[in-house]
């Protein structure tokens, strides 16, 4: 029975695709990046039970060698995964699709669908595609959430079956890309084209760093070109809240400025990108 490493389930989201969604954010992901909003996604817990003694409700123990979370008696202070050294959570839920779709139905009425995001959720794209074609009988718009690390030509059956992707693009050039999240972006870049002959970009989205505005400029200037009119594009401004201590000694303590942004969000308007908006 296929099962999935679920980190958080966010019931009610407006800001991960179109409408009112649930949002499943999936454990792992092959990047590393300074910036990372939830860096604690990134490894499989390692269970070497450095959280265990500190977490202040006792809702952790460690049973035949493995931490053990009691979701029953947690408080979701976080105390873990400030204390976590492995950028990993022992708060796992390890789901099968049908113990996932419970979950969802709570909400069903409420929302418009699902978006799958991590860490990484194209690691567990078999699962992926079992949960999708249960969601959609169950009247379910399935929208994916990704960095494009993964060929999704590979994965015509899931793509066809969902809703669109929502893709992350860190960085247009590779150099740049890799100093960010420790891998190269040559397969983003074949997804973002591939992904728009396919019709099936609904979004794509980049974040501008204070310290970086060359390269912010860049990957505007290439990403605007490539996807013209034909998606929405998303400026973030870096914010440094619950980045990664090493982000903020690389990228700095400070939030890109509106300024900055918006003359960004204009340059890529004027190169074709129309459906451009700062967050």
């Amino acid at each position: 029975m296929l099962k999935a490493p679920v980190n958080k389930i966010i019931p009610f989201s407006n800001v991960d695709g179109p409408g009112n969604r649930t949002s499943i954010f999936l454990q792992s992901c092959p990047f590393r990046c300074y910036y990372c909003h939830n860096p604690e996604t990134i490894n499989m817990c390692n269970h070497c039970g450095d959280c265990v003694d500190l977490c202040p409700v006792h809702a952790l123990s460690i049973k035949k060698g493995k931490v053990v979370w009691d979701s029953t008696i947690c408080v979701d202070c976080d105390t873990c995964i400030k204390t976590c050294k492995y950028m990993s959570s022992p708060k796992i839920k390890e789901m099968t699709v049908k113990e996932l779709l419970v979950e969802i139905s709570k909400q069903k009425g409420f929302i418009r669908g699902i978006t799958v995001s991590g860490g990484e959720c194209m690691n567990h794209a078999e699962f992926l595609l079992e949960l999708f074609k249960k969601a959609k009988k169950e009247g379910y718009s399935c929208l994916i959430d990704s960095n494009g690390i993964h060929d999704f030509s590979k994965y015509e059956e899931l793509l066809d079956l969902s809703d669109g992707v929502m893709l992350d693009v860190k960085a247009y050039d590779d150099q740049f890309h890799e100093y960010l999240t420790g891998a190269s972006n040559k397969q983003v870049q074949k997804n973002l084209n591939y992904l728009l002959k396919k019709n099936k970009l609904v979004e794509v989205r980049t974040v501008l760093l204070p310290n970086s505005p060359k390269q912010n400029e860049i990957t505007v200037t290439e990403v605007s070109k490539i996807i013209q009119d034909k998606t929405l594009y998303k400026l973030l401004r870096y914010r440094p809240f619950g980045v990664r201590e090493e982000g903020i000694k690389e990228i700095g303590n400070t939030i890109t400025t509106e300024k900055e942004a918006n003359k960004l969000a204009k340059k890529a308007i004027q190169l074709g990108a129309k459906n451009t908006v700062v967050v």
